[in-house]
């Protein structure tokens, strides 16, 4: 079965040459105009991924995001017009996996879904290629436990509902655990660019991921903050 995209797009032409570069590249591509319906459609078509603009009549695209984020658990890529800090931070905030800034050109928005596919749930995971790789699939810490093989974490007996790129992140600091990552290291083993000294995608998830963990976002002691290094996942304070 082909991969199937929902596209919320306001932009009528621009929707349309967007779904059938998709469908060129063997997607299944649909397209929904409207903010105020594209809450309905994603939670009844239950797509694979959803690329979300911000801008949309009805309701924008952050408050889509927000009302479908706990409840569909496929990819959400935001598209914003505007290249703004406050902007992109909101998206992953409200559980975005990734954001793009308009205008996109279709090579790299196609280069961003395959990499975000590749590594959402219900893909062959590096275990299923190699099964020998199995016994390092799950790393715990304490009450803390996390497998790669089933992309599933959890804190004591309650399960940790995370993203396709929370957990990508969070996978990533656990493997070093004890060891301090750069936001260059994280973001060139998640997305392959290094850091430009103003994407603050890595310091958004950081923020969620405390949540979701029970950290003190004051004084994290799980996920701690070196200050001009990056950030150190703790091999203890899991009890």
């Amino acid at each position: 079965m082909k991969t199937r995209i929902l596209l919320v797009e306001d932009d009528e032409r621009l929707a349309k040459l967007t779904a059938e570069y998709l469908r060129k590249n063997d997607f299944e591509a649909t397209i929904e105009a409207r903010g105020d319906t594209a809450e309905a459609r994603i939670l009844a078509d239950d797509p694979d991924l959803v690329i979300l603009d911000v801008m949309l009549p009805g309701k924008d695209g952050f408050e889509v995001c927000r009302a479908v984020r706990e409840k569909y658990n496929g990819v959400i890529v935001m598209l914003t017009a505007r290249d703004e800090d406050l902007d992109q931070i909101l998206g992953l905030e409200l559980g975005a996996d990734d954001y793009i800034a308009k205008p996109v050109q279709p090579r790299l928005l196609l280069a961003r879904i395959k990499a975000l596919l590749r590594r959402a749930p219900g893909t062959v995971s590096t275990t299923e290629e190699n099964p020998e790789s199995a016994e390092s699939a799950e790393l715990a810490f304490g009450s803390f436990r996390i497998s790669q093989a089933t992309r599933s974490a959890h804190l004591g007996d309650e399960a940790i509902d995370l993203t396709t790129a929370e957990f990508d992140l969070l996978w990533l600091l656990a493997q070093h655990a004890g060891t301090i990552l750069s936001r260059d290291d994280l973001l060139q083993q998640l997305r392959g660019i290094g850091f430009d000294g103003l994407d603050r995608s890595i310091d958004a998830r950081i923020s969620r991921l405390r949540r979701k963990l029970g950290d003190d976002p004051e004084n994290p002691t799980r996920i701690k903050t070196v200050r001009s290094k990056g950030y150190l996942f703790s091999k203890h304070d899991w009890q």
